[in-house]
Order: structure tokens, then sequence, then C-alpha cells
């Protein structure tokens, strides 16, 4: 079977990514594997942060796990937060026991996610940021299996921001 649902925003602020992330953070369920594409300073980590904050985690302890290549936190589930973008190639990634990871009942951020592609459950959530200002950018969410299928459908046609 074929997924094809897709949402798209257009965040016109850092407020607005970060209102996307929330929104996605509410329908994120166990085994949730969300693949976070787009170039330096896209806003991965931003909307890293602001899933991890709708989850419950403390925001201050959310960062890019550039140097670590991955953080784990508590919060209404587990949520482990990779970054892929130091690796040689795959093999590393399997070595971090990313297999584990990605099967577990947690979720799993993934920054980088196109580096690795091919170790990534067909089922997931991917998220392609695009650089189309200083401060926008186009945020496209797209389903790849039957989980994804379900959240991708749930989210909204737009997000607001609360004035």
């Amino acid at each position: 079977m074929i997924y094809f649902s897709r949402r798209e925003y257009h965040s016109i602020s850092e407020e607005t990514t970060l209102r996307v992330g929330s929104t996605i953070a509410d329908l994120l369920t166990p085994g949730t594997v969300v693949a976070l594409i787009g170039n330096l300073g896209a806003g991965k980590t931003a909307l890293s942060q602001a899933i991890c904050a709708a989850m419950g985690v403390e925001n201050q302890q959310v960062t890019s796990p550039t140097f670590v290549l991955i953080q784990e936190y508590a919060g209404r589930l587990p949520v482990y937060h990779f970054d892929t973008y130091r690796l040689r190639d795959e093999d590393e990634f399997l070595e971090l026991g990313a297999d584990e990871y990605l099967e577990g009942e947690g979720v799993c951020l993934i920054e980088w996610a196109d580096r690795v592609h091919d170790l990534l459950p067909r089922d997931r959530v991917q998220i392609e940021i695009t650089i189309t200002g200083e401060t926008t950018r186009a945020i496209n969410i797209s389903a790849h299996g039957p989980r994804s299928e379900i959240i991708v459908n749930a989210l909204p046609d737009s997000v607001r921001i609360a004035r």
C-alpha cells in the first residue's frame, strides 16, 4: 500500500515553527519515528525542542545531539533524539544501537535522517524543512506507512499562534 498523506505549513517565525512542533507532539504514539530533513539552520533542532517540550521534557534539557549523537529524554513517552550529521556511514548509526531505539516504545526524532535513510523503518513521519527566507520556513510533513498515516491525517490544515 502507498501512503500519500501530506501537510505543508508555511512558518513565518520561530514561534510558528514551535507551534507546528507542539501540534505534532500531541499526536505521537509509542514507537513513532520522526525523520527530520533540512539544511543547516533550517530549524530541525528547534522543531525537536518544541516536540519534546510538548511531550513534557524540560526545555533546557533539549540540545542538539551533534557531538554525543543521541540524547534520551523522559517525557509523556521516552524521547530518543538522534543527530546523524557527523556519522561516517550507516554502520556507525547501527553501532549506536539505533535499531533497538527504532523498534522501542519511545519516540525517535532523527535529525539529518536522509543520511541514514536506508536504515529507517518504512513507517515513519518525515518532516522536510526548507529555508524560504531569513525567518521563514516551509515545513512539509509526509506519512510513510499506516501509523504515520494516522498521525499526518490528524494534523490540522494550518496552525495558528495564540494571540
